[in-house]
């Protein structure tokens, strides 16, 4: 394939995976956000499995997600940096299937408990916090995720034509 039309295939890619996260996210606003929260757009998170151009794709939707919900300035930019470093972790990890899922989780994990407490003042004690999002993204990534890569390996093919990762 030649090296545009491999491009455009990405750029097309990473676009149509971003307005999924955030057709997703705003669909399930009401338990999209919060302390206790289940962003069923997390499932996502599996994509840079299948394209690199997830990567992109995530990020962008995650800050357009926050952005267009109303977040907090830094949940806009911490959210979206979480979930870049969590998506450039999973497109590492490719070769590794059963991996994947992990990056996501591990990064929102480790952020976005503090953007919780920063952003929007929430005192629960932080272990409380990190388990919840924890279990929100082990959830969202890990279970529904992988639920995910398995019907989508199939068509692999057909869904990542020009933009599989090698």
């Amino acid at each position: 394939m030649r090296r545009e039309t491999r491009s455009v295939y990405q750029l097309t890619s990473a676009a149509a995976i971003a307005a999924v996260y955030v057709a997703l996210t705003l669909m399930f606003l009401p338990i999209a956000y919060g302390p206790i929260s289940f962003r069923i757009s997390e499932l996502l998170c599996i994509l840079p499995y299948f394209t690199p151009a997830a990567v992109p794709g995530l990020t962008v939707g995650c800050l357009l997600a926050n952005f267009l919900a109303g977040a907090a300035p830094m949940d806009v930019v911490f959210g979206s940096l979480a979930t870049l470093a969590g998506a450039w972790g999973s497109y590492r990890l490719r070769k590794h299937r059963w991996l994947v899922w992990l990056p996501p989780v591990i990064a929102n994990t480790l952020v976005i408990p503090w953007v919780l407490r920063f952003a929007y003042g929430n005192d629960e004690f932080m272990p409380v916090l990190t388990a919840t999002i924890f279990l929100s993204e082990a959830i969202a990534v890990g279970l529904l995720g992988n639920a995910l890569m398995l019907a989508l390996e199939k068509y692999k093919r057909q869904i990542f034509r020009g933009s599989l990762a090698r």
